[in-house]
């Protein structure tokens, strides 16, 4: 289930289904422009996962890649290696020693569980040992490999095999330890509550990925920092270490980079833009003026 926790985070509120309708001729795109004393900063809204035959990347995307010298990403997925998220799963999502899943869960709960994992071909033997934040990230997994989304065809990935062709260079803004932590300190409540809302909407996966995706396409932010305000009030104590957090967290290195003197593409979910405490509103409190591309 290599980088399935990340793709997760965006299946919250970041996926969509990538039919290509008739575009503005001059549509905004998810991608911004942030100018220092001498280098830019392109800020990418991005999408996890796509569909192989909808893969095509905004318009913006192009024009920040080729002004950019390198690529900065989350997790930098041109030197991490799918067993190193694998191996830190295991070691932090495992349920302790004694416990049953069965247990864990409650009969109900294990019964819906069970129901989901048989329509999506997953057998139960691979949820056994895992924490339930855990179950719900390879639950959702599935649910997207189901409807056809490809993670080789994610716009990070595509642009990791685009830098490594052009030989420019990779980065990342965190590690897995930053990325994933926030969900191994969910309470084993909020845990639960997470597997609950994974099972109640994977029958909506489809209709809400369209709704998203098509917001991304568009770069509208309102729409975006719409379902941001959403997911924050239907569930803080998930999305303040999920996303306000990492934010900040994110926002010295990539004023550094404002403050040096490479252009360089910084590609994050989309959902980390937008809203009150979004990149785009942090950069503008600290003096920064964005510019959305076409």
């Amino acid at each position: 289930m290599a980088r399935a926790a990340t793709r997760w985070l965006l299946a919250l509120g970041l996926l969509g289904s990538l039919t290509l309708n008739a575009a503005q001729p001059r549509a905004a795109s998810p991608v911004w422009a942030v100018h220092g004393p001498h280098a830019t900063v392109y800020l990418a809204g991005s999408v996890h996962l796509l569909k192989a035959q909808d893969a095509l990347l905004p318009a913006g995307f192009e024009q920040a890649y080729e002004d950019s010298q390198c690529v900065v990403m989350e997790i930098d997925l041109g030197r991490i290696e799918p067993a190193q998220v694998a191996s830190w799963i295991e070691r932090h999502g495992s349920l302790p020693a004694g416990e049953q899943l069965r247990t864990v869960l409650g009969e109900p709960r294990y019964a819906r569980l069970s129901a989901a994992a048989a329509t999506l071909g997953a057998p139960m033997e691979v949820f056994s040992t895992q924490q339930p934040w855990v179950i719900a990230v390879e639950l959702a997994e599935f649910e997207y490999q189901r409807l056809g989304y490809d993670p080789e065809q994610g716009a990070e990935e595509q642009l990791v095999r685009r830098a490594r062709a052009d030989h420019k260079s990779t980065d990342g803004l965190e590690t897995v330890n930053d990325e994933l932590g926030g969900l191994e300190l969910l309470s084993r409540e909020d845990q639960l509550r997470v597997l609950d809302q994974t099972l109640e909407e994977l029958h909506d996966a489809p209709s809400d990925m369209r709704t998203v995706l098509a917001a991304w396409r568009r770069g509208d932010a309102a729409t975006l920092s719409a379902i941001l305000s959403k997911e924050y009030r239907d569930f803080p104590t998930l999305y303040q270490p999920l996303v306000t957090v990492r934010n900040q967290r994110w926002l010295p290195q990539i004023e550094r980079l404002l403050q040096g003197d490479k252009n360089c593409m910084v590609v994050v979910g989309a959902l980390h833009l937008v809203g009150r405490n979004g990149l785009l509103e942090l950069l503008h409190r600290d003096g920064y003026r964005a510019q959305q591309l076409h």
